[in-house]
């Protein structure tokens, strides 16, 4: 079986360096806030050409703290609205709707999968305080009409990153292109950690003392309570584990463009709809998503000769029972996405020999 994410093989590299990692910690005795996080939030938001850098327990809560944070600055209040691609994981939204903050889901582009940019300005209502742009699948979604309407409007640029760490536009990193970006270390992220993990990247100051006060309980000193905060840190393991992964990313991802340039130029197959690449270097192929109108036979072909596949994502946020308010809501662009996508397997540990197998099953399908 060719694994859709062989997670094992790819953490085995490191072994020795994790095996160091962890020692660090535990030698040191400390495994919050100590020197592991501040090191790795120095590197990445260097990697990502971001002034700060806020590690947070993960992707979902990097969003809601922003959030949080802008309503703390007064720059946002309840029912105020942020624009969102209705084509996302539900992680997106969430963070909307858990800081009392109205989601406005806008169709995305069927050809990117990502927010369709000519949509945002009929979106706007005297109520919008916020663009939440989400790298799906690894490719960038900012572009410089986003910024003009944002900055036009006075509006907030948020990016979803948890998908694109790395991906580049006009040689500028996602995570430093809007005001704020989440990103998500779940293991299976391009940057993956061995556990939950998130940070929060930014160029404001302000925002990032905010945002890391609130993680801590809403303290900067200890048992001295700024605000109603929440408790959500990178832990000394994790960091010191992303830290060593860090080091390799770019070559990671390099390889991922690799494979993906070889589904490109050679899946033939008629009945498969490829991905549309903006620019080689805006995307870093966290997923290499196919469509097809018959999604769920193809994807019992593969698994039948042995290639394992996932559907990302089967059903869309406004057809969720956990928004069934919005179950009578139509984006006929994002339910044809939902209906027929197909994941296939992509990482840079994937082998030469699989990768021709793959492309070899499908254009026989």
């Amino acid at each position: 079986m060719i694994k859709f994410l062989d997670l094992q093989k790819i953490n085995q590299q490191h072994s020795d360096e994790f095996k160091k990692a962890i020692g660090r910690v535990l030698d040191s005795g400390w495994y919050l806030l100590g020197n592991e996080v501040k090191q790795f939030e120095k590197n990445f938001a260097s990697f990502c050409q971001a002034d700060h850098c806020v590690g947070v327990a993960n992707g979902l809560d990097a969003l809601i703290l922003i959030l949080k944070a802008y309503k703390i600055q007064g720059l946002m209040k309840d029912g105020d609205e942020i624009i969102v691609p209705a084509n996302t994981y539900i992680a997106s939204i969430l963070a909307i709707t858990a800081t009392n903050l109205k989601p406005v889901l806008v169709e995305p582009a069927l050809n990117t999968y990502n927010l369709d940019t000519s949509l945002i300005e009929k979106a706007i209502t005297p109520r919008t305080k916020a663009v939440m742009i989400v790298h799906l699948y690894g490719q960038c979604a900012y572009n410089d009409k986003v910024k003009e309407i944002c900055d036009q409007y006075g509006l907030k640029l948020i990016e979803d990153n948890a998908q694109a760490q790395g991906a580049v536009y006009k040689g500028k990193k996602t995570g430093s292109l809007g005001d704020a970006a989440g990103t998500s270390f779940y293991p299976g992220k391009n940057l993956g950690a061995l556990g939950d993990g998130g940070a929060v990247t930014t160029n404001d100051p302000e925002l990032a003392e905010v945002v890391r006060t609130v993680a801590n309980y809403g303290s900067k000193v200890k048992y001295v309570n700024e605000y109603l905060g929440q408790n959500s840190r990178l832990d000394e393991i994790q960091a010191a584990i992303l830290d060593v992964k860090l080091g390799q990313l770019n070559d990671d991802n390099q390889r991922r463009r690799e494979v993906a340039n070889r589904y490109h130029a050679k899946i033939k197959n008629p009945k498969i709809v490829l991905p549309h690449i903006v620019s080689p270097e805006g995307h870093v192929w966290h997923l290499f998503v196919i469509r097809t109108e018959n999604r769920d036979q193809l994807q019992q072909y593969l698994a039948d000769n042995k290639i394992q596949t996932l559907v990302h994502y089967p059903i869309p946020p406004h057809k969720q029972t956990a928004y069934k308010e919005w179950n009578v809501q139509r984006f006929p662009i994002t339910e044809k996405i939902h209906n027929e996508v197909l994941s296939l397997p992509i990482s840079p540990v994937l082998t030469e020999d699989e990768v021709s197998y793959v492309i070899e099953i499908i254009n026989r399908y």
